[in-house]
Formats: structure tokens, C-alpha cells, sequence
């Protein structure tokens, strides 16, 4: 509490700027769990976008996502990119601890941890923080959506989804909107085997049937279509007070398409309450 106090009372002093050492492009900002990077815009008590790398890559190959990046920062969002685990059975590759024996730290109390601090350092609005990912990143999005809804404000996962076997249930309700490239053959639609078979990734469809179930969805069948340019989005509205689920396709593979940060934004500041 004394700790927490007295970075308050020197944020009033002296401006964000005295804690602004590690807020840049090739900056990283060190926390007791891990690490992360972040740019903000010219704006207070910022919104964030919390973007989680894939398999191999890094917090810091996520900010040289500039296509990524500099619409969000635009819009008025900051963007927080943490470092994911070194894998030592994968000779210190990045990933995500989102499967058994994939690593010990319990990323929800790290990302949470992180959160924190960049609201103590950068007065960044914790009650408007979307957690996104990409491919293993998406992944760790959905389990941790799946354990802990409540921890951000909204998912918003590219090209990731569950393992096999599924959850049976996740809690709920949820905001969420997955977007996934027609043609990925890194995580296709169906999934697919790795390690020779000793793991599968899960049916994209099937975890939209548990995220319907989560948010008490009354049927199936989407209640609304549309398009955004080359986005081919579904929704479902008949669910649960304050719960959201829609799914975009993109005619592309696996990548972070062109024009999702605004298409994420938008949708998240129509939600009621964003």
C-alpha cells in the first residue's frame, strides 16, 4: 500500500512522464512475473489493447507490427505486447502456458500484474483493457477468457482457439470476437495434429458452439450478418445481459489482417458500456 501510495502521489507531482522510461517502441518495462512493451497515445487514463504474440515470436516483433499498432494508437488506445514464457524444452522459444506442461507461470496473474503496473506507471484505464492474441497467443486468449472472463474487459483472439479435447464448459458471459483467415493452414478451421499426434488443435466452430453456451445463447444460428471490406462477420445477440460474440472471416492465411485494429475498435466502443 505504501508503495502503490507514494507512485500515486508522484504521478500527481510530476506527470506520467516520470515513469515514462520504458514507453516506446523499443522499450521494455520489467515486472516481478515477466516483462512487456508498450506505446501510448496522446491521450489520459487511456483504454489498452493487450496483444499477445504466437509461437516463436516476441513482445517485441508484436510492436513492429506498425499496420497492427498505429491504428490503435490512433484511436486513442494504448498497446501493451508482453513477453511470452521461453519454452526450455524448445530451446528458449516463446510461447504461452495454455496447455499442460507448457510452462509454470499463471499468465492470468502476469497479465494482470502487468495491467497493473502500466496503470501505476502510465495511468492506463484498467476498466477498458481488451486482451487480444495471435495464433499461440489466441490460444492462451480463449483459456484464459474460458477460466476467468471478468479479468479484461473484452477477447478479441486472431487465428487461435481451443486444443483438443475441448473445454466441456467455460465460464461466461463473455465479450468476444474471434477473426480467423478462410485459407490457414497453420490453425485451419477444422484444426489439426501436431507432435506427430500427441496434440491436436481444437474445431474453431466447436469453440464457438462453447462460447454460445457460455453467454446462454438461444440458438445456434447467428441473429446478423455484415461485411467490412473483405471481412465476412456473424453475430450472435440473443444471449446473456452484457455478453457479445461475433466471428469475422478474412479471404487470407495466418496473419494479423489489414484493417482489424479499426474493425475491433469500432466493435468494441459499439458495445453498450465501452
Amino acid at each position: 500500500m505504501i508503495r502503490e501510495f507514494s507512485l500515486a502521489l508522484a504521478l500527481a507531482v510530476t506527470g506520467q512522464t516520470a515513469f515514462a522510461g520504458c514507453a516506446g517502441q523499443e522499450d521494455t518495462c520489467e515486472t516481478p512475473m515477466g516483462a512487456y512493451h508498450i506505446e501510448l497515445p496522446d491521450a489520459d487514463n487511456a483504454p489498452m489493447v493487450v496483444f499477445l504474440h504466437g509461437y516463436g515470436g516476441s513482445g517485441s516483433g508484436t510492436m513492429r507490427n506498425r499496420g497492427m499498432v498505429e491504428p490503435l494508437l490512433e484511436r486513442g488506445y494504448a498497446v501493451m505486447a508482453p513477453e511470452g514464457l521461453e519454452r526450455p524444452d524448445r530451446g528458449g522459444t516463446k510461447s504461452w502456458n495454455f496447455y499442460p506442461g507448457f510452462g509454470e507461470r499463471d499468465e492470468a496473474a502476469f497479465l494482470t500484474e502487468a495491467v497493473q503496473d502500466a496503470a501505476r506507471r502510465f495511468g492506463i484505464d484498467t476498466d477498458r483493457v481488451l486482451l487480444g492474441g495471435f495464433s499461440a497467443g489466441a490460444f492462451m486468449v480463449n483459456y484464459l477468457a474460458c477460466e476467468s472472463p471478468d479479468t479484461f474487459s473484452a477477447y478479441v483472439p486472431v487465428s487461435g482457439g481451443f486444443w483438443r479435447p475441448h473445454p466441456e464448459t467455460c465460464n461466461g458471459p463473455i465479450r468476444m470476437f474471434h477473426t480467423h483467415g478462410w485459407t490457414d493452414n497453420v490453425v485451419p478451421l477444422e484444426g489439426r495434429l501436431l507432435g506427430g499426434g500427441r496434440f491436436q488443435q481444437g474445431d474453431i466452430y466447436a469453440g464457438l458452439e462453447i462460447w454460445r453456451d457460455a453467454n446462454g445463447c438461444v440458438d445456434h444460428k447467428p441473429t446478423g450478418f455484415s461485411a467490412t471490406g473483405d471481412f465476412m462477420r456473424r453475430r450472435w445477440t440473443t444471449c446473456a445481459e452484457g455478453s457479445a460474440l461475433e466471428f469475422a472471416l478474412f479471404p487470407g492465411g495466418h496473419t494479423v489482417p489489414a484493417g482489424w485494429a479499426d474493425m475491433i475498435i469500432d466493435w468494441y466502443e459499439g458495445l453498450p458500456g465501452s
